[in-house]
């Protein structure tokens, strides 16, 4: 199958691509490349440019009419910086977005993967969430991906077109290929930091939040290995129709789907583990919540299993392996 993939030159998305190629796929690609990387589209039909650009994405169905089904990945990432930067993450994130629903429908592309985000789960007793648990997006960035979960679930309902959001947890690790890993040279997320100071790059860890009502008052997280959730994304587009007949093909054409381990993690529980994967203890300090930030969550991976014949494989050790000979290779691949 061909698979048309937004934000395929990301960190994510081309990992994606990967597992769809080893898979028997071809992935297409398209990415503005402000954040994602062309080292990471070689070998693949690749379409530099916006994914709210209509001329762009009617240019690629043309080229590509065998294209089976989308996956979009393309958005602004960072939870901090969507507070500091509201109107950026709206503009690129939920108005974009909206162009490429409208494109879609347009060249009359019935099926789309949509990456979510776990960020719009209220913090629930117990911390593990389901998908029918309550929604409380606390960010710009969590907004984001719950506006765009609404109006995809809209368009689907409206134009007859089918929609599958993937809620992802929290991504870690890098291709166990080295073919693709972390893009960004200063990292926000939690194994990425632990990895800069291990290389260097950053003198200490600073553990934000030591105040949250877990069992050791660091936020929990369920952290998922990027090739797990990129093998989710292949199941997804391999089942598509059957897992809309799973759910008993749903009026308004939509289904939710959690990506994650089905455990819970806490920071210091990562912090520890990353030692232990590395043999040494590691420069790290206390500090205050960051903007934006909440307790977290961890999934129940149950839906996964069901409707895709899908769960977690890789451990979290794993995943911090995988994340240091990334990190330790990065500036040889990425020039």
């Amino acid at each position: 199958m061909k698979i048309l993939i937004t934000g395929g030159a990301g960190y994510i998305g081309s990992t994606i691509a990967s597992a769809l190629e080893d898979a028997g796929h071809t992935p297409v690609i398209l990415d503005s490349l402000v954040t994602g990387r062309a080292e990471f589209t070689r070998g693949r039909a690749f379409y530099k440019g916006d994914i709210a650009d209509r001329a762009l994405v009617k240019k690629v169905f043309a080229e590509h009419p065998d294209i089976f089904a989308v996956i979009h990945c393309a958005a602004l990432i960072v939870v901090p910086e969507s507070t500091e930067k509201p109107y950026e993450y709206y503009r690129e994130n939920v108005g974009k977005s909206l162009e490429l629903f409208n494109s879609l429908k347009e060249v009359g592309s019935k099926r789309l993967v949509f990456s979510s985000s776990a960020s719009i789960y209220d913090v629930v007793p117990g911390f593990m969430v389901t998908e029918d648990a309550p929604l409380k997006p606390t960010s710009p960035y969590a907004r984001t991906k719950f506006m765009m979960e609404m109006i995809l679930r809209d368009f689907c309902a409206a134009y007859g077109s089918r929609g599958i959001a993937l809620r992802y947890f929290n991504p870690i690790g890098a291709d166990p290929q080295m073919r693709s890993g972390l893009q960004l040279e200063t990292s926000t997320h939690a194994l990425g930091r632990l990895v800069d100071v291990q290389l260097g790059k950053i003198p200490e860890f600073t553990i934000t939040g030591t105040d949250y009502p877990t069992r050791d008052g660091t936020g929990i997280r369920d952290y998922i290995h990027v090739w797990d959730l990129a093998q989710a994304h292949v199941r997804a587009v391999e089942g598509f129709d059957d897992a809309f007949q799973k759910a008993g093909n749903p009026a308004d054409n939509y289904l939710v789907i959690n990506l994650g381990t089905g455990r819970g993690v806490t920071v210091r529980e990562l912090v520890t583990a990353f030692e232990k994967v590395t043999g040494q203890p590691i420069h790290k300090s206390d500090g205050p919540r960051r903007p934006g930030d909440t307790a977290g969550s961890f999934c129940s991976a149950d839906t996964a299993k069901r409707m895709l014949g899908w769960q977690a494989e890789l451990s979290i050790e794993q995943g911090i392996s995988d994340a240091l000979k990334w990190g330790e290779m990065r500036g040889r691949i990425l020039k």
